[in-house]
Order: structure tokens, then sequence, then C-alpha cells
């Protein structure tokens, strides 16, 4: 007789799109509406600018209260791993004393000096709805409404403005963090800078951030988007490079690639009202196409043309269909049907999608799935394109470019690129890969090593959020941890109560979803 676990295994592996429309749809639309309520109950009656320095005190509370026990444990946040947009748990979080840093809120927002000061929960979300009400924006809006101030800060964020502005880190005029000393501690290009230039992607190693200053930049009511279809490789490239290297005259840069040879180029621009020149389209409709999908006719068409999208329709294009993610989940989801019925009930929740991995879709996913953003500087792009379609195959690829800023030399993880005869460009561009390649006999195992040594060979960057293969020594080869030695040996404490960034983002670190349901089930 089947048992009851080894069904739901069955279900949830072979049938997990019919799964996910009728249990994780419905639950995580459930769960949205009670997380909304809940934290609307708890901004109303809790949230309060004034309370921030209490609260702030609280944490300096729980490590004072740690050094008195004899700082034995490494420290952590309390939130929940399962949080986080990383396909894999945090391991660490079981061992670890969580420190709770329950900050959620929008401090203040300074139009005169064009800044908004933020506690590390608040999300991209609840920032972008009060910035644009007001007439502000982000310069750098990150995709997904769930994105946290602290997870951008401390890990990586990037998007289609970021040829512009650069990454998250670089649009940050200030930190305040509390150090494992229980010291506050403001930072910024003026003061304590050695560490606020080590606190971007060091993921909660040499403190914890309590607050954030970010600039913000008037917005309009629309973006214009000129799409442009290419039909080889190298007019991809000169197209691509071209409008992201012209800051001036483009707000929005983008690329989707649809085979080696083909590709959508977008280029956006702030518009404040529609023009003769295109149509609106409000692509953030629950009914309308998922984008990259309605990117695809312009090429199919081979036709260049130029639509009007509400701001906030543009900065979350992709996140209904989480890129091109859901396909392999819901695979009947963009049809009109479906979108028409349920088509306002996506995305379902990340946690959910990791809590019911079974241990066949984790082999699967091991094996075959690929997550990865190579931060490329641009000069290799076409070498880049080639590597991916000789050894992944994989289509869409997502383009984004983004300036690694010099900071006039100042430390960090990552730096512009630098030619051996001491040029700097700092134009990079993220390269997204997501899902199951079609390269025949293709395994993560033997592929992603691959991959990140051709990365360090032309000194790139992997994002931390996705899973790695690197040793440490490779991690250390790839990254710039000079700077950061120094200020971990310097700040008290520091060794005692946090892991090294490698410990946490390694498979040290980090363990399959289903490995963690059984580790807590046993704990």
């Amino acid at each position: 007789m089947i048992k009851l676990d080894q069904l739901f295994e069955h279900v949830l592996t072979h049938y997990r799109g019919i799964f996910a429309t009728l249990f994780l749809l419905p639950v995580s639309s459930a769960y949205g509406a009670y997380a909304s309520l809940r934290n609307w109950i708890t901004f109303r009656f809790n949230s309060a600018p004034a309370k921030h320095d209490a609260r702030v005190d609280a944490v300096i509370d729980q490590i004072e209260d740690w050094k008195k026990q004899g700082s034995v444990q490494k420290l952590c946040t309390a939130r929940s791993g399962w949080k986080t947009m990383s396909e894999l748990v945090p391991k660490y979080k079981l061992s670890h004393r969580k420190i709770d840093v329950g900050l959620y809120d929008i401090l203040e927002i300074d139009e005169q000096r064009g800044i908004v000061r933020v506690e590390p929960l608040a999300t991209m979300g609840q920032i972008s709805r009060s910035l644009i009400s007001r007439g502000w924006t982000l310069p750098v809006v990150p995709e997904l409404d769930s994105l946290t101030v602290g997870g951008l800060i401390m890990g990586f964020g990037v998007e289609t403005s970021s040829h512009k502005y650069g990454l998250f880190q670089h649009i940050c005029a200030s930190f305040e963090v509390v150090t494992a000393e229980g010291r506050l501690v403001k930072c910024s290009p003026s003061e304590n800078s050695d560490l606020f230039y080590q606190i971007p992607w060091s993921h909660g190693t040499l403190g914890f951030l309590v607050a954030a200053e970010v600039k913000i930049i008037p917005v309009k009511k629309y973006v214009r988007l000129h799409y442009r279809p290419v039909y080889s490789l190298d007019a991809m490239v000169s197209v691509f490079e071209q409008a992201s290297r012209d800051t001036e005259n483009n707000d929005f840069v983008e690329a989707l690639v649809y085979s080696r040879d083909q590709a959508v180029i977008m280029v956006g621009t702030f518009a404040d009202t529609v023009g003769a020149d295109g149509s609106l389209n409000a692509i953030g409709r629950w009914y309308q196409p998922w984008f990259y999908k309605h990117v695809q006719t312009y090429l199919q068409q081979g036709k260049e043309r130029v639509e009007y999208l509400p701001v906030r329709d543009y900065f979350h294009r992709h996140t209904r269909s989480y890129f091109w993610a859901m396909e392999e989940i819901i695979a009947f989801g963009n049809h009109p049907i479906f979108r028409a019925l349920l088509g306002w009930a996506l995305p379902p929740s990340i946690e959910l999608l990791k809590y019911t991995e079974t241990e066949t879709t984790r082999r699967l996913r091991e094996k075959f799935h690929v997550v990865q953003d190579m931060l490329m500087p641009i000069r290799y792009l076409k070498q880049s394109i080639d590597y991916f379609d000789a050894h992944f195959r994989l289509y869409p690829l997502w383009l984004s470019p983004m300036v690694i800023k010099d900071n006039g030399g100042q430390p960090g993880f990552v730096h512009p690129f630098r030619t051996e005869e001491g040029a700097v460009d700092e134009m990079y561009v993220d390269i997204g890969a997501y899902g199951t390649p079609d390269k025949k006999d293709f395994d993560n195992a033997v592929a992603l090593p691959l991959l990140e040594k051709f990365v360090i060979e032309h000194r790139g960057y992997q994002a931390l959020y996705a899973r790695t293969f690197m040793s440490r020594e490779d991690f250390r080869t790839m990254f710039d941890h000079a700077g950061y030695d120094l200020l971990r040996e310097r700040l008290p404490y520091c060794r005692q109560a946090f892991d090294e960034v490698y410990d946490k983002v390694s498979s040290q670190g980090r363990i399959s979803p289903i490995e963690m349901r059984k580790l807590e089930k046993a704990g």
C-alpha cells in the first residue's frame, strides 16, 4: 500500500503545475492576505519612527546579554531563513544565536537632501509605493516587492538603471550598524569610510544593519520603452553596449536573449505622458501576457516598437512570472484563460515553493536546474554569450548593464575592471541564467565549477544568493578580502561573533529545503 508521504511526493514531483494551481496559489494568496493584514496592524500600532532608537537599544541589549553569557555562539539575525531569495536555506541559523532585528520602518523622506532613511527590513514594495505617491523613486528598484533593504545592501541588488547609478550599494549615502561590541556606529564616505565600503556583500559578518540612508530621484508617471530586435551576436553586443554607455539619454537598458544570435534590446526613459509614437501597455495587470513572452513577439515581428508602461508596472514587469521560472512550475500559466482566471494570484510565495520541495525535485534541481547571475566586464559580453551557449544552451538570458564604481580606489569586495595599463572600465553586465539547460548530458556539478572558473579568469563576480561550488581559495580570488580581513581583525568581538562570508554562502552554510525540513523536524 502506498504511504501518504510517498503519494504526496509523487504528486509534487509529477503534477507540480496542477498542485501549484490547486494548492500553492490559494495558500499563497491567503498567506499574502494574512501577511498584509498583520503588517497593517503592526504598522498601525507598533510602527513609528520615534520608536527606532528604542528598537536599536533592544538589539544592543541582546548583544550585551550574549557578551555577559560568555560570547560562545556565533550570531545571526532571527529572520526566517525560508524568506531568503536563494533556492537554498541557511543551515547556520540552526546553531547560531539569533538576534531579533525587528526593524521594518520608513523613518524619514527628506526631499531637500534627496534621501530616504529606512530600516533594514523595509521592502522594495513598501518604499516604492511611499515614494512614488510623493513623486520620487529610488534610482535602482530591484524587481521583487518583497526584497528588503538589508538584503540588497548586505548582499547584492541590480536593475536596468544600474548602468547609470550602479548597484544598490552605490545609491546608499550612509549606514547605521550595531557592531559585535554592542556599539552603534554610523558610517558614510566621510565617516568610518572603511566600514561603509566593506558593508556591501558582507552578509551580516561585520555587524547588524539597523538603518540606511538611500538616495532618491524624481519619478514620472510612465516609462517610454523602445524595443529593438537584433539577429546576430555582433549586433546584440554592439547595440547593447552602446545603449548601456549612453547614460545621459537612457534611464533603463535591458536585453532578453532568446538564442545565441537573437535578442530584443530595450531602452527606457521616464515620461510624463503617453506620446504619439507608442501606445499604453499596463503590463502589470493580471490578465496580461508574461513580459518575456510579450517581448518575444517583437523578435518574431522583426519590427522596432515603442510602448509606454506605468512606472510601477515597469519596475515589476518580471514579477508575475519570476522572469521565466514560472513556466517550469506552471507550464500553462501564460495561457489566456489561466491569466484571466488566476493571473491575479501569481506569483506563488517563494517560501512555499521551497517548502514543498521533494527528494526527487531536489535531485532534479541540483543536477539540472540553473539559477545564476554572473557579473561580467562588458568587454567580455560576446565571449560570455558564446560560453553560455556552448556549455548551457539555456534561454532566455537576462542582460542588465551595471557600473561597479571605483569610489576613488576605496576598499570593498568588488572593483571595476582595470586593464594592464591601469585604465579603469566600470561597465559590467549582469547575465542572468534561470531554468533548465538544453545542453546534452548537462550536470550542474560539472558545468557550474567550470562557469565559476570562466568568471574568475575574466575578472567577473558571482551573485552570492546563488549556489556556488567555489573553494575558499577561489572565493577569495574572485572577491577582494583585504580590507574586510583588516576590519574583522580590528573590530572587537567581530571574529568571535560572525562567520566569514564564505561560511554563510557556501555549501557549509546553506542546504536544500528538504534537508532543512528534516533537520528542523529532528531538532
